[in-house]
């Protein structure tokens, strides 16, 4: 059955952006939808890209910032108020199961009233959280296998996962510094989405916080522009796709993006742009 890859959300940081939404990535197996990490505005991202609501099957969650989770709820909540019926079976790293609790309880109000007042089928039991606790097979069903592997994005714990269909697989690094555990999980993988960072371009988001602890942050948990293709081609993928850009905004020329990222990897690179389907 045939795979695709939609770049809902391509950018990076929890600032909202005109240019760019935040990090979400939908890969669609015929008429089923798997949702990597859910940034603010995924749920208008999916209408926009003409996915059904009613398709989502799995949403994972690569870790607990907010420009990669701060719509998980939202997303399922919404799509539950079209037309999801469910069963959707939801991840993350630990405390995902009370994070989502806690939006359960924040949707109480106005789940219990449409159910009374449009007939819905209830919310809470449609919707299943577990914890990542170890790397490995997270999630199957009769399209895909996802696995999860551990990466490094100080201070909290992070994942990458890969995605297994019938014709293509699909990895999403998720925030990380090069490391060998995401190597592994992309080996020969037909697509690696990649977070990407332009350290030259930086200095302007660090007026915004502590600049000096924000600029060791941004240095420590993620992944320059002239290392990325380096970790393509250790792992051998055949498609490198550059996403969560830093800075977001188009003060980084796309050329300049390619051009860093073919140091180190001379296969096939796309600077994602919100809705592209790769």
């Amino acid at each position: 059955m045939k795979s695709q890859l939609v770049l809902l959300g391509t950018g990076g940081g929890p600032t909202p952006k005109a240019e760019r939404n935040a990090a979400c990535n939908a890969i669609v197996v015929g008429d089923a939808t798997y949702i990597i990490d859910a940034g603010n505005g995924v749920a208008r991202q999916m209408a926009f890209a003409k996915l059904p609501f009613d398709s989502i099957r799995a949403v994972g969650i690569t870790h607990h910032h907010s420009d990669h989770n701060a719509d998980a709820g939202t997303l399922l909540h919404l799509a539950w108020c079209a037309n999801l019926q469910g069963p959707v079976s939801t991840f993350g790293p630990a405390p995902w199961s009370k994070i989502w609790e806690s939006f359960l309880a924040y949707s109480t109000t106005d789940v219990q009233t449409r159910i009374i007042d449009e007939g819905r089928p209830a919310f809470d039991t449609m919707i299943t959280a577990k914890d990542v606790t170890e790397p490995g097979v997270v999630f199957e069903d009769d399209r895909v296998r996802i696995t999860a592997a551990w990466v490094n994005h100080p201070p909290i714990p992070a994942l990458a996962y890969r995605v297994d269909t019938e014709d293509r697989s699909y990895v999403i690094s998720g925030d990380t510094t090069p490391c060998d555990s995401l190597v592994e999980l992309a080996k020969g993988a037909d697509v690696l989405v990649h977070e990407v960072m332009h350290i030259p371009s930086i200095n302007p988001l660090l007026q915004r916080s502590n600049g000096q602890r924000l600029r060791e942050h941004l240095i420590n948990s993620h992944t320059s522009s002239t290392d990325v293709g380096e970790i393509a081609a250790r792992a051998g993928v055949e498609q490198l796709v550059l996403s969560h850009f830093v800075p977001g905004s188009p003060a980084v020329p796309e050329g300049t993006w390619l051009a860093d990222a073919r140091k180190g990897f001379d296969g096939k690179i796309v600077a994602g742009q919100d809705l592209m389907i790769i």
